[in-house]
């Protein structure tokens, strides 16, 4: 276990992929991918494929790097009860729908990825004043922002009775609504 108290039982990357249940100590995971190139050559690891990565055994899947990783082939094998898609389109539509009828939570992209959005905007920010900020104040600065964008999408998907990919495009839609009310765009 590490960090939060999470257990890591599996990873991957372009070489293929390792599963444990007794889970992998994340820093031992970094030091094997920095010094042997694939974390597959960790000592003991079973090996598996990419493929299998998806429908392993786990409570949160977090595919990171390929979009249409979870499709209509592997939807239905998915074990995890949430999916946190770092990846960019991670999930394809037709597994978006298979996922949502297997009441499985997906965190999606447009939402999990905002924080890096959002930095970028502070780097603008910063190189226009000619003020920088540590990397305290950057995370003391982002994580109410992104704790907001996630409760508000929470809320419509709730109240609607949505995915949460739905409610971040809604509150997408929204924002965009009013910030070109704001600038007088259209009136109402």
């Amino acid at each position: 276990m590490h960090g939060l108290g999470y257990k890591i039982v599996s990873a991957s990357d372009s070489r293929g992929g390792i599963y444990s249940e007794n889970g992998f100590d994340p820093d031992e995971l970094m030091k094997i991918k920095q010094e042997r190139v694939s974390v597959t050559a960790l000592p003991g690891a079973r090996q598996i494929t990419n493929e299998e990565i998806i429908t392993c055994a786990c409570d949160i899947l977090i595919p990171a790097a390929l979009d249409g990783q979870i499709h209509i082939d592997n939807a239905r094998g998915v074990q995890a009860k949430i999916i946190l898609e770092i990846a960019n389109g991670a999930t394809t539509p037709v597994a978006d729908a298979i996922l949502r009828e297997r009441n499985i939570t997906v965190a999606p992209d447009v939402l999990a990825n905002a924080g890096g959005v959002t930095v970028s905007y502070f780097e603008w920010v910063q190189n226009r004043t000619g003020y920088y900020w540590s990397e305290d104040e950057v995370f003391a600065r982002l994580k109410p922002i992104m704790v907001k964008a996630f409760q508000d999408a929470w809320q419509i998907a709730n109240d609607k009775k949505i995915t949460l990919r739905e409610a971040a495009f809604i509150l997408a839609i929204q924002r965009i609504v009013e910030a070109m009310r704001i600038r007088g765009k259209f009136n109402n």
